[in-house]
């Protein structure tokens, strides 16, 4: 039986119909424990076949915990279950489909021996099938990041990053000691407890990928409109302590404005004439919005020949975009060859 004061590390993942991709994601981090380490696994009511899956881990494994909902509360309310259930002096907030890098556990671990309050682990991105790799690493740090402070530098060369929960590790006592239920369905509820008052101190980013994510794969991506345009706008722009230059440098206050994020949008198939009379329809009559109008009546199809031509001419880094583009329901020649030429 563990022993709560032995346990370091707890891997803290919250899931909802992952029954495809949550034993793969298991087995990257299996290994990896040791008697000082648990998995603490919240089902959030799944209605596919989580519970067979996960359970045959449970049955050999008594640090692998899992915990089934009645109902489903969101992502946000079940991290903070499951970091509510854990038993370690750090939580690591994992993603239920993506995986953890060989020796990932054994780095947070080493980087927790100076007793930081927050450990970020870069994080390399793989299309769907993890066959591709899209982008070696998201922070371009070459070397380890120290912060004495959650201040503005810290959120400006971090904070777009934090959009993914997966790199978080977070000092349990100080995650509980915040406020938590404020950021229920924000769909960041990490980001609302790293960044608001009083500022977290000593923090580690680790440079070195350790986490490998399953791009394309979001649940929530059917909203990602609503979402990047607004949502994590409307989070990053509420935190009043950070200079307004800080939070641009994660996102500007009202992305939609931006011509090639609403034809990206268009091209994906996330934006049409249905999403602008529902977020844009209105507000005040401008330039943006007669633009907005626009786009979200132009034909998918020519916005993704667009975009595919942008990434072959123009912008031959947008190896995430071009595959976007490529898996898009208005896919065309065009965005396919741009996914054969960026080798995605």
């Amino acid at each position: 039986m563990l022993e709560i004061s032995q346990i370091r590390l707890s891997i803290c993942i919250a899931t909802y119909k992952r029954s495809a991709y949550i034993g793969e994601t298991i087995d990257s981090i299996i290994g990896q424990i040791n008697h000082k380490l648990e998995i603490v696994i919240v089902d959030g009511a799944s209605p596919d076949t989580t519970p067979e899956v996960v359970e045959k881990y449970t049955s050999i494994h008594p640090n692998v915990r899992y915990f089934r909902e009645i109902t489903n509360s969101g992502v946000d309310a079940d991290y903070d279950k499951a970091v509510g259930y854990a038993r370690g002096q750090y939580c690591w907030l994992m993603t239920d489909d993506d995986l953890m890098a060989p020796g990932a556990i054994r780095c947070v671990l080493d980087s927790l021996e100076s007793n930081p309050d927050v450990v970020i682990v870069n994080s390399k991105i793989f299309n769907k099938s993890l066959t591709k790799v899209l982008s070696e690493r998201i922070l371009e740090f070459k070397e380890d990041h120290f912060y004495a402070s959650s201040n503005d530098q810290f959120f400006s060369e971090v904070g777009n990053y934090l959009s993914f929960i997966g790199g978080v590790i977070v000092r349990r006592n100080l995650w509980q000691s915040r406020d938590r239920a404020t950021y229920y369905g924000s769909v960041f509820i990490h980001v609302g407890v790293l960044f608001q008052l009083p500022p977290i101190e000593k923090i580690i980013v680790i440079s070195e990928p350790q986490v490998y994510i399953r791009y394309g794969n979001a649940l929530w991506s059917a909203r990602g409109f609503e979402i990047w345009m607004f949502k994590w706008p409307l989070l990053i722009w509420g935190f009043s302590e950070f200079s307004n230059s800080a939070k641009f440098k994660v996102t500007p206050l009202e992305p939609w404005r931006s011509l090639k994020k609403l034809l990206h949008s268009r091209a994906i198939g996330s934006y049409s004439i249905i999403e602008f009379n529902k977020f844009i329809l209105n507000k005040p009559m401008s330039y943006s919005y007669l633009q907005a109008r626009f786009i979200a009546q132009i034909p998918g199809s020519l916005a993704n020949i667009i975009c595919g031509s942008y990434c072959i001419l123009i912008n031959r880094k947008a190896r995430s975009g071009a595959y976007d583009l490529a898996r898009s329901k208005y896919s065309t020649w065009v965005s396919k060859l741009a996914a054969r030429i960026l080798k995605v």
